[in-house]
């Protein structure tokens, strides 16, 4: 069974505040995301104005799972709501090697 990367960029809307964001990103992680079946850690990136989510899975499964009721999550809505939506871009990645 291999690990997965959820890797997720995105740009912030010009109105949003970075400080409510980070308020926000902090709630989701420990309200929604690490209570998932499968998470292991989380990082949230920064570079410019991209933001980026690497969020490290058990398995693609879980991965895919937890992505898929986020729609259904106050909190995660609420996350997902300081993003530009057509800056989003998601991949997820299986991890063939770490060093």
């Amino acid at each position: 069974m291999t690990n997965v990367v959820e890797f997720a960029s995105f740009s912030l809307k010009k109105e949003a505040s970075v400080s409510a964001f980070l308020l926000v990103s902090d709630e989701f992680n420990n309200v929604f995301l690490s209570k998932q079946k499968g998470y292991i850690s989380r990082k949230l990136l920064l570079v410019d104005n991209m933001w980026a989510d690497s969020v490290l899975w058990e398995t693609m499964e879980d991965a895919l799972k937890a992505f898929n009721i986020a729609d259904d999550d106050e909190v995660a809505c609420e996350y997902v709501s300081f993003m530009e939506e057509e800056s989003i871009k998601v991949l997820h990645l299986s991890v063939e090697r770490s060093y």
